[in-house]
């Protein structure tokens, strides 16, 4: 029989007004107390009239204590069940994209909170974050060999979120996955490594963003901060640039990156510098050097709401010292993927970063992320990635 999880009074509005995720201070522990369930189990979830919410599965020891599944209550997550969001999710994709190539599922937008996928033509890498997910693994698995059937799937459950839902991190690949495999994106080919690389190996959620750069790198010198395999920094040469510089702390990843400059035919012009960046940003400075287009897509400075204020000064601080490097009348490509930075935050914190290297900003384009991954307009968390390109210049906008 399926355990029902009751809420407090007032505490539907949320949930009815789109949203999937329950706080456990939203509970009725006297009526249903959490310590009766497992991590991942299922339960009806209701209001305090006992009026039925739909279907969730909870983890008694996480803040979000439950996520919805489903609006319909008394609903079994069986394969047929997840292979039918599954296949809605991919008739999405296929209709975007002509090669097989993007974020197949992406949590709770697609209707499956706790879950990511995505596809490298016949590889999967399938990320499971929440205790609900793990424990319907091997029926995902099942659904996704019916609905796709994958070569190959790797589970690359090493995210540091699990351990917000006591779950250990491990990687495995169903069955052996090659060392290394192709992605496609505008017109190019890369490798990446399924098993070591960061998070699911790549990052689509920036495609769109990086197809705009060839209307401002031809014929420039470009640096790429944060550069990790070369999607960006590559994209640039191939765009047209004359010299493309990439930084980043990983050896490994600019190794990759200087073998997918290889495989694109643009080495001569793609240089890799090891190092941190803020560093490697201060010593460009001191030697003079500059460029005519800068990105930077760090990773995230703000990963909890307390780390808000020093993020938001690391950001200041990156953007600052990125447009002291730019030439007379330079290109600012600059990305944030924390959620708890706001676009007008970003927007703000790049507005200060000029004031203090006295330059002068104008906000050419604003970008987000892909369709592949869409925003549920009811769940401002899945709308996470802000990309600004902006013009940078000495003296005054009017001159």
């Amino acid at each position: 029989m399926t355990k029902t999880l009751q809420l407090r009074k007032n505490e539907d509005h949320r949930l009815r007004a789109g949203h999937l995720w329950v706080y456990s201070n939203e509970i009725d522990v006297a009526v249903t107390p959490l310590t009766a369930f497992e991590p991942g189990e299922t339960a009806r979830l209701q209001d305090y009239r006992e009026r039925p919410l739909g279907t969730v599965y909870v983890n008694p020891h996480s803040l979000i204590c439950a996520r919805l599944l489903d609006r319909a209550p008394g609903i079994t997550p069986d394969t047929a069940w997840f292979a039918g969001r599954i296949a809605t999710a991919a008739a999405l994709r296929k209709r975007l994209f002509a090669r097989p190539f993007y974020r197949l599922v992406y949590g709770e937008s697609d209707g499956l909170p706790g879950l990511v996928i995505d596809r490298y033509d016949q590889v999967f890498t399938v990320q499971l974050t929440t205790a609900g997910m793990e424990r319907c693994r091997d029926t995902i698995l099942d659904a996704l060999r019916q609905v796709m059937a994958p070569a190959t799937v790797v589970l690359r459950n090493d995210a540091p979120i699990r351990t917000l839902e006591g779950l250990s991190p491990y990687v495995e690949a169903l069955p052996a996955a090659p060392e290394r495999v192709v992605v496609e994106e505008n017109g190019l080919t890369f490798e990446l490594e399924p098993l070591t690389g960061q998070k699911t190996g790549w990052f689509y959620d920036h495609r769109m963003n990086r197809a705009r750069l060839p209307a401002y790198v031809s014929g420039r010198r470009v640096l790429d901060v944060f550069s990790y395999s070369g999607a960006w920094g590559i994209q640039a040469a191939a765009g047209g640039a004359r010299q493309v510089e990439c930084i980043d702390e990983s050896r490994p990843a600019l190794d990759l990156l200087l073998h997918n400059a290889r495989l694109n035919g643009v080495a001569d012009r793609v240089e890799a510098r090891h190092g941190e960046a803020f560093a490697l940003l201060r010593a460009l400075h001191e030697g003079g050097e500059t460029f005519d287009v800068i990105v930077l897509d760090p990773p995230a400075f703000i990963t909890r709401r307390k780390d808000k204020t020093a993020g938001m000064r690391a950001y200041q601080r990156l953007n600052q010292l990125a447009m002291q490097l730019l030439g007379a009348d330079g290109i600012l490509i600059s990305a944030s993927c924390s959620f708890h930075l706001a676009a007008d935050e970003l927007r703000g914190t790049l507005q200060q970063a000029a004031l203090h290297a006295d330059r002068t900003l104008q906000i050419l384009e604003q970008g987000h992320q892909g369709p592949d991954h869409p925003v549920h307009p009811a769940i401002p968390e899945t709308a996470y990635l802000k990309c600004f390109i902006a013009r940078v210049h000495r003296g005054d906008a009017s001159v």
